[in-house]
């Protein structure tokens, strides 16, 4: 065989070097073929067209040519040229002068350059012929292609990999996985390089290739995941039909098998034990167990359930969708005196199941779970749970209501005793047997006030108050007849002096405190002491209501206004119980409609004249007048006091302007001088100088004797001004104070003391002393305004200076 195909490859390389041979020869034979005609040549058409003289054939060069020597690809020929040298032959275009060269005078075209197919399949290229020494065109330029001529030189190569596809585990033989494509830059049009094939490497135990469409395909109908969950498999391509020479390419595929639920949920375990105290409250979890499934995603999703009934009646088993894990809890309150030990079978089974698996087996599973109680103290149970009780209204204190009873549920069986939170019975209105449970009450019980008590009873271990339980307890208090029928109101009725006898005057009905089961049924009779009445009628309706009627006719006011009629009321019992109510009858005066005028001259007056709109209006204006009165004073009450107070807190300086001049010293009817004078006792400034009284030694006519009624200013060391100054800094500090109140008074100090002046004085300030040295005789010389002045100040200068000697 190997001979065979070694004769085969020799007689197809022959076959390929014939057609090229054959092809040069074709193109040299139509380049010698007829050339140019001449100017005057009849082969000129009449159209001024230019028979060609070359007619090109399509030129091939074989691609990577790997030779020393230039690789021959054609010739250009005109049929003008007769071998002399004279045409001289040039080519332009792709590749002219670097890849094909052309030799000028035989027309020669080899190629210098190893050539790709790949790269370039074809290059366009124009032919010209020239006249050598003229350098004119002997031919029209013409272009010819020279094609590159393809060998099997590029492998099969796969573009769009890396490849990965999945298939279902257990799917059956021939299931399509995915399609690979390989790629040959080889010409597709020439031979078989370009022509693929595919096969498998690696991994044709489990899959196979479709040789043409590259399908890879199951080769195997067992494939599970939980076994191995991914292959990888190479396949490779192979060009020139897979035959011997040809080039080929490999990639590596990756299959992921995919799972389904093909295997149930088992649990690791047949049996699970757990424990639990017996005071547990319902809905505690006891425990979490898992069914382990070999599948994943959703396929491993399951439910748990409870098989067995008495787990069922028990126990609760959920699903916990994170964890995939059954959470057991209780159902009921357990009771480890009843049962200690509680056995529940659990089910667990997938929630989605694959009806094409079904025949592999059930997809569930069970286990059981063992469950013991755990003893514990617990407080006592009340037997039976009754809650009401009933006792008669006239039961006697120490009474029995009922009794409760308690029983330890332990196997203990402690003795319990009782009492009764007082929080529910504030008034102490029950009590109960510690060691019986006796309820008996223990104050007066009236139904009318409270019809029904709840109150809650304790029982306890005798040994361990710690362990209490609670009962609530209602009782009710059944009624007896202790309360007599009362009148609803207290009738007052009126009729007209000229009633009609058998006039309905009042309806009377009645009330009672007390509810007997059969209803009240109450009877009417005037009492005894109405027994001689002969004005009015009572009759009993039967209903329990009863009417009044006039029994005569021509009251009179005059004679008598207001009749009393006693009415006795009787209730059914037992026992029978009654009282007396009086009904006041009015007789009044009415018009000839009927209609009431007055009563005991005032009644029904204002109704007559005025309506109740008219009335309420009335009201309401006098309501609102007194309003006004009020507000009104209220705001001047409130304004004087908001006057007073701006008057006590605005101390502005108050400057008073006089702008008459005075009479002069001479004047003392203008002013009061006692006035400015009671500020200062000159009297003690007086006698402070050493003189006598106020007439001693000067007559009261001299001039002089006036010195002493003058305010001489010098301030006395008895004086005490304390009592300005501190309202003064009060008043300061309340300004400083209050930051909203403009600075109204200001005060200025001037501590600067100035030179003295050239002018004496005339001011009597601090000039009236024993020491002066002043002297005031110049003021006579100024003028008769001065004389009285220089009289006095000149008297007293005499005077001081007798006094000295």
């Amino acid at each position: 065989m190997a001979k065979g195909l070694q004769g085969f490859l020799w007689t197809m390389l022959l076959l390929f070097c014939a057609i090229q041979e054959l092809g040069a020869w074709a193109m040299h034979t139509a380049g010698e073929g007829p050339g140019l005609g001449q100017p005057g040549d009849p082969a000129l058409l009449a159209g001024g067209r230019v028979k060609r003289g070359w007619v090109w054939n399509q030129f091939f060069v074989v691609e990577e040519y790997t030779g020393t020597e230039p690789l021959y690809v054609g010739k250009i020929h005109s049929d003008s040229d007769e071998g002399d040298g004279s045409i001289k032959y040039t080519i332009s275009g792709e590749g002219a002068g670097t890849i094909f060269l052309i030799d000028e005078i035989t027309g020669d075209i080899h190629a210098t350059e190893r050539l790709d197919r790949e790269q370039k399949t074809f290059y366009t290229l124009r032919a010209q012929a020239r006249d050598r020494q003229t350098d004119q065109l002997l031919e029209p330029e013409s272009e010819f292609i020279i094609k590159v001529q393809d060998i099997n030189d590029s492998e099969p190569r796969f573009l769009e990999g890396p490849y990965i596809g999945s298939v279902a585990e257990l799917s059956p033989i021939g299931t399509s996985v995915m399609q690979v494509m390989a790629s040959d830059a080889d010409d597709p049009t020439y031979g078989s390089s370009a022509r693929v094939v595919y096969s498998v490497l690696e991994g044709e135990q489990h899959f196979t290739v479709d040789s043409k469409t590259g399908v890879i395909r199951t080769a195997v109908a067992d494939l599970d995941r939980e076994t191995q969950d991914r292959y990888e498999v190479v396949i490779r391509a192979t060009d020139m039909a897979g035959q011997l020479g040809g080039l080929s390419g490999s990639t590596t595929v990756t299959i992921v098998v995919t799972d389904v639920n093909d295997n149930p949920p088992r649990f690791p375990q047949k049996m699970y034990q757990f424990s639990i105290v017996e005071t547990a409250p319902v809905g505690t979890a006891i425990g979490r167990v898992k069914a382990e499934d070999s599948d994943v995603g959703e396929n491993t999703d399951m439910t748990y359930q409870v098989k067995d009934e008495e787990g069922v009646e028990m126990f609760k088993v959920t699903t916990d969708s994170n964890t995939q894990e059954a959470v057991i809890s209780v159902k009921k309150p357990l009771d480890y005196e009843s049962k200690k030990v509680h056995t529940v079978v659990v089910e667990a089974l997938n929630k989605f199941v694959d009806p094409r698996f079904v025949d592999l087996g059930t997809f569930r599973d069970q286990t059981i779970v063992r469950v013991s109680v755990l003893d514990v103290d617990e407080p006592p149970e009340f037997r039976p749970p009754s809650n009401l009780m009933e006792v008669q209204e006239d039961a006697h204190i120490g009474s029995v209501v009922g009794i409760v009873t308690a029983l330890d549920p332990d196997t203990a069986n402690h003795p319990v005793r009782y009492a009764i939170d007082r929080s529910t019975d504030t008034e102490r209105i029950f009590d109960i047997d510690a060691n019986t449970g006796a309820i008996v009450t223990g104050k007066v019980l009236d139904r009318e006030t409270a019809g029904w008590h709840n109150i809650t009873v304790l029982a306890m271990e005798a040994d361990n108050h710690s362990q209490v339980s609670r009962a609530s307890l209602r009782i009710r208090i059944l009624d007896v007849n202790d309360n007599p029928p009362e009148l609803a109101t207290p009738y007052e009725a009126a009729v007209c002096e000229d009633a009609k006898p058998g006039q309905l005057i009042q309806t009377i009905s009645v009330v009672d405190r007390d509810e007997p089961q059969s209803g009240h049924r109450f009877y009417f009779t005037l009492a005894p002491e109405a027994t001689n009445n002969h004005h009015f009628s009572l009759l009993d309706i039967k209903d329990n209501t009863a009417a009044v009627h006039t029994q005569r006719m021509d009251f009179n006011r005059q004679e008598q206004d207001v009749y009393l009629l006693p009415i006795l009321v009787v209730d059914s019992g037992p026992p029978a119980l009654s009282s007396t109510g009086t009904l006041t009858i009015r007789i009044c005066g009415c018009d000839s409609n009927g209609a009431i005028q007055s009563c005991n001259s005032t009644a029904y007056v204002v109704s007559a004249t005025l309506s109740p709109g008219a009335l309420i209006a009335l009201l309401v204006c006098i309501l609102i007048l007194v309003v006004l009165v009020l507000l009104i004073l209220t705001l001047k009450r409130h304004h004087k006091s908001h006057l007073t107070s701006e008057d006590d807190e605005d101390m502005r300086d108050n400057v008073i302007k006089y702008n008459d001049e005075g009479g002069g010293e001479q004047d003392t009817e203008a002013y009061d001088m006692s006035a400015l004078r009671s500020l200062y006792d000159f009297s003690e400034i007086k006698g402070g100088d050493g003189g006598g009284g106020p007439g001693e030694g000067v007559p009261n006519g001299n001039p002089a004797s006036e010195l002493h009624a003058l305010p001489q200013w010098v301030q006395s060391p008895d004086l005490d001004f304390s009592v300005f100054r501190d309202y003064i800094c009060k008043k300061v500090e309340q300004a400083d104070e209050d930051l909203s109140v403009p600075p109204y008074d200001s005060f200025q100090t001037y501590a600067f003391e100035g030179s003295d002046s050239p002018v004496p004085s005339l001011s009597s300030i601090n000039t009236w002393s024993s020491g002066s040295e002043q002297d005031f005789s110049y003021l006579g010389v100024w003028g008769p305004r001065f004389r009285q002045l220089a009289a006095l100040y000149a008297g007293r200068r005499g005077e001081e200076d007798s006094e000295e000697s």
